[in-house]
């Protein structure tokens, strides 16, 4: 089983980035998110900020690497540019600031996940009818450890209040654990992380599939939103046929077929359409149709009775008739002269 960390705060002039990957990927993550954090109105001409691929020389190999983009929440005219936004990136998240927030983020925005400050004191409480409309339309929430970690006592304090609010409201459902940490020494192995999550209040069982199973729902339904049709439809392979591997095969191919086509020039006749096979293989001759058949059966009896429709057999020609048999007299055999 693969173990996701979806948010790894990402900055072009950092120099912990790769040591951060690279500790990571020791403790047994698998797929890593770069997260990409955008703050107030968005430019007129949205690209990603995080190349493909990344300036770092020392990361690993076998580690896969997600591009992620978390949107805060402050205006309202942002929504209409979220599948732009989207469509940039390999996951998109929002960050609500408000309940008014939290409560659009729930119910209208198009987004994969939504990411919330647990460090700060929140002036409400989550309601189960809120956050269930979200997870059963696909989203997730998620809980960033290391500030709580790392942090001073009132973040440790928030973190702890409303991660075991949050896991009440949802009854344990659609929650990934992200570690959000800014230098390696606030990231955590998976099981230290789904250990952590227990203390809170969420079971075993439900810690591990916030850090392997719902974060892997995510990165996927994100990939078929940006590759097919509405998620539903998704071509894999279109059944093109692949082009010969044989120099040799591949130049005979074509010079036959300029042969033929400059022979049916010189006759002054066109190319036959059997003339265009691949490589000039040789022409297999078709059994004709039931239809064909009786249509050349059909041409052979009327060639056959062009005259008077009936055909005369070959004895009645030399035959005599049989009037000339009936009249003439026979002359016995003692009549004549010795």
């Amino acid at each position: 089983m693969s173990f996701y960390d979806l948010n790894v705060p990402f900055s072009a002039n950092d120099q912990q980035l790769p040591r951060t990957v690279a500790f990571l990927h020791e403790l047994g993550y698998n797929v890593i998110a770069l997260n990409h954090i955008v703050t107030g109105k968005l430019p007129a001409q949205i690209s990603c900020a995080i190349p493909d691929p990344l300036p770092f020389k020392d990361l690993p190999k076998k580690i896969d690497i997600r591009r992620r983009v978390t949107l805060t929440l402050t205006e309202s005219y942002q929504n209409a540019r979220l599948a732009e936004l989207a469509r940039a990136y390999d996951v998109l998240a929002v960050r609500p600031i408000d309940e008014r927030t939290l409560q659009l983020a729930c119910s209208s925005l198009d987004c994969d996940v939504i990411s919330l400050d647990m460090t700060q004191r929140l002036p409400y409480y989550f309601k189960y009818k809120m956050l269930s409309e979200a997870i059963k339309s696909g989203k997730r929430f998620e809980i960033c450890y290391s500030q709580g970690v790392l942090g001073d006592s009132s973040a440790r304090r928030n973190l702890i209040s409303n991660a075991t609010q949050l896991i009440r409201a949802s009854r344990g459902r659609g929650l990934i654990i992200s570690s959000e940490a800014k230098a390696a020494v606030g990231c955590r192995g998976p099981w230290d992380a789904i250990n952590l999550a227990t203390v809170w209040g969420l079971g075993q069982e439900r810690g591990f599939e916030a850090m392997s199973k719902e974060p892997r729902s995510v990165v996927v339904t994100a990939q078929l939103k940006r590759t097919s049709y509405r998620g539903v439809i998704d071509v894999v392979y279109g059944g093109e046929k692949p082009a010969s591997t044989n120099p040799t095969q591949q130049a005979s191919g074509v010079g036959s077929l300029k042969a033929k086509g400059q022979a049916s020039a010189v006759s002054g006749q066109k190319r036959k359409a059997e003339d265009d096979t691949e490589g000039g293989a040789e022409l297999v001759d078709k059994p004709i149709s039931k239809r064909e058949a009786k249509r050349r059966a059909r041409q052979a009896r009327l060639s056959a009775g062009g005259t008077g429709g009936m055909v005369q057999p070959e004895v009645a020609v030399d035959a005599p008739s049989s009037n000339a048999v009936k009249g003439a007299a026979v002359t016995p055999k003692d009549a004549l002269p010795a």
